[in-house]
């Protein structure tokens, strides 16, 4: 099977990717290679994948420097041949998105459209696409399940993710396509992205400090490490139910408190802290009952934060 993966080359992307290889697929990634963090460590990533590729000469990997929201473009990395989409591109970043709104609704919403309709017109019947933990927003009870309403997003970020999913439940409904939407839950690891919690408070701490912690550290996020979700992907793309929206997270909160001494211990260190005024986009919990991923997808995370943040240090000292 030859798979599309928008954004293969990013952290998740380029995990999710790596999966695809060792398991025996074909993969087509379209990328832009954007600067919202540095370029050097998706270049670094696809490097990897190329090199992962030519240890296995019988499955193909073909990278496209192309932006999502460039329709013609798009077009013609679907004229190569695709099976299915895992779609991963898109604007991340909950406090950046306040600064620029219709960059994120030009990214995150056109451009999925861009790829949704490509899949109606050659008839793509497989469509994975990353949705996040933030279209909860306040109002949900924990665990936040997938039934809640979603209806009163905290940020435009949140608000264009929330769109994918009503697009991609229209795209299903009128044309059959079988979408996913996966909602994903702080996910971190090593290849992970400079502006979340665990690279942070590990810079932090041995190259630049102080860490800097918003509010009195009580927020509480999801952390899931990047392998369990890549797993988490490719057994949606596996199962193609006909519409349906998953939580992929760990189940279990941990406080910015909490994650500081992991990481404390992971390096061997004492942080230098510095408290700063709590951001109003930022969400006081984050929390996943994955319970509907368990038993739809056979979805297990099995790394443990100590584990995960341990393998992330590692990694991070030695890049």
């Amino acid at each position: 099977m030859r798979i599309l993966v928008t954004g293969g080359v990013g952290f998740i992307g380029s995990h999710v990717c790596e999966a695809l290889l060792e398991r025996g697929d074909d993969v087509l990634v379209i990328d832009n290679v954007n600067g919202f963090y540095d370029i050097d460590n998706k270049l670094g990533n696809l490097k990897l994948l190329n090199d992962k590729a030519r240890l296995n000469t019988t499955r193909s990997f073909n990278f496209l420097l192309t932006d999502i929201t460039d329709k013609a473009k798009v077009g013609e990395a679907f004229d190569r041949g695709v099976d299915a989409v895992i779609h991963l591109a898109g604007m991340a970043g909950v406090r950046a998105s306040v600064d620029d709104p219709l960059l994120y609704e030009r990214v995150n919403v056109q451009g999925t459209l861009n790829l949704l309709e490509e899949c109606r017109k050659r008839g793509i019947g497989r469509f994975i696409a990353a949705s996040s933990s933030s279209v909860y927003g306040r109002n949900s009870k924990p665990p936040f399940r997938e039934d809640e309403p979603a209806d009163r997003p905290s940020s435009p970020y949140a608000a264009t993710k929330r769109s994918l999913e009503l697009h991609c439940a229209t795209y299903s409904e009128l044309f059959g396509i079988n979408c996913s939407c996966l909602r994903f839950f702080s996910v971190y690891g090593p290849r992970g992205r400079p502006d979340m919690a665990v690279w942070k408070f590990t810079e932090g701490i041995l190259t630049k400090p102080p860490v800097v912690i918003n509010g009195d550290g009580s927020i509480r996020r999801d952390l899931t490490y990047v392998g369990d979700v890549a797993q988490g992907v490719l057994a949606a793309l596996d199962k193609a139910p006909r519409h349906e929206i998953f939580n992929l997270g760990r189940g279990q909160p941990t406080s910015m408190n909490e994650l500081l001494a992991i990481v404390e211990k992971a390096t061997g260190r004492k942080a230098e802290v510095e408290h700063r005024p709590a951001k109003d986009e930022d969400i006081p919990l984050t929390f996943a009952d994955i319970s509907k991923a368990r038993a739809m997808l056979g979805y297990e995370p099995k790394v443990t934060l100590e584990e995960g943040v341990r393998r992330f240090v590692e990694w991070y000292t030695q890049r």
